[in-house]
């Protein structure tokens, strides 16, 4: 069978479907959203965030998280995105963003601006059904079950994608998919020499409900207020891309 490419943390990878389909539970599993046509502000905001987290611009991360506030992200949803990068980005770059967003936020409220609180998410799987939930959220995203070489020669980094990356942060319902999705693409954009994985999830993305015009205006909002080089790899990934089966 023709392989088919995986989600991966921060590695190259091929892989074949094996395993049988994990059964996924409505605390973890996550219906697509319908496809619109454009992203909304508040969506358009978390591009740019996790693009300067990823490259380590605390000056222009600041202005992002000012303006994502400004348009609609909760502190929990700026919260929840900077915590997610820490999968894609490293704890170093993830624990810079969040102190970033503190000294945001500090200002904000000297400033006499009072910022939405958001939602908690709601009670994560038990630790010993982790391994299950994120093996049943990986393989909706997907679009089915994902092993390869690369797994089989590292039986670990398996289990931590499972358990970690789409069990303890992707079962977090209080920001959904796509805006996840968003997250992932700003950041890997951002860095040369992951490819293949910010292809992957441009798979992911439209698996989870993002629209191709959607995906269209993310390499125009990074082109705008990132940078060529993010844009350019941005674009390359779409159009690799364009018109594959999900998955």
């Amino acid at each position: 069978m023709k392989p088919i490419p995986s989600v991966l943390l921060m590695a190259c990878l091929a892989a074949s479907p094996l395993l049988s389909h994990v059964q996924a539970t409505e605390t973890t599993m996550q219906t697509p959203t319908p496809q619109q046509q454009t992203l909304s502000a508040r969506q358009q905001a978390i591009l740019p965030i996790t693009a300067f987290t990823a490259s380590g611009d605390m000056p222009r991360l600041n202005a992002a998280l000012e303006r994502g506030l400004d348009n609609g992200l909760s502190i929990s949803d700026a919260k929840e995105v900077l915590v997610q990068m820490y999968a894609y980005t490293g704890f170093p770059r993830s624990l810079n963003a969040l102190s970033e967003l503190m000294t945001v936020l500090q200002a904000r409220k000297a400033r006499g601006i009072t910022d939405t609180p958001g939602t908690e998410p709601a009670p994560l799987p038990a630790a010993d059904d982790m391994l299950a939930a994120g093996t049943a959220n990986q393989t909706q995203l997907v679009g089915q079950p994902v092993s390869g070489p690369l797994f089989e020669f590292s039986p670990q980094i398996d289990r931590y994608l499972k358990e970690h990356l789409f069990g303890a942060i992707f079962a977090r319902d209080n920001l959904g998919w796509p805006e996840r999705e968003l997250a992932t693409l700003g950041a890997l954009a951002a860095l040369p020499g992951v490819e293949s994985q910010l292809a992957s999830h441009m798979r992911v993305s439209r698996n989870v409900g993002l629209s191709e015009a959607q995906l269209e205006q993310v390499v125009a909002v990074l082109r705008e207020r990132v940078d060529a080089a993010s844009a350019s790899r941005a674009e390359a990934a779409r159009k690799a891309t364009t018109g594959h089966a999900p998955g």
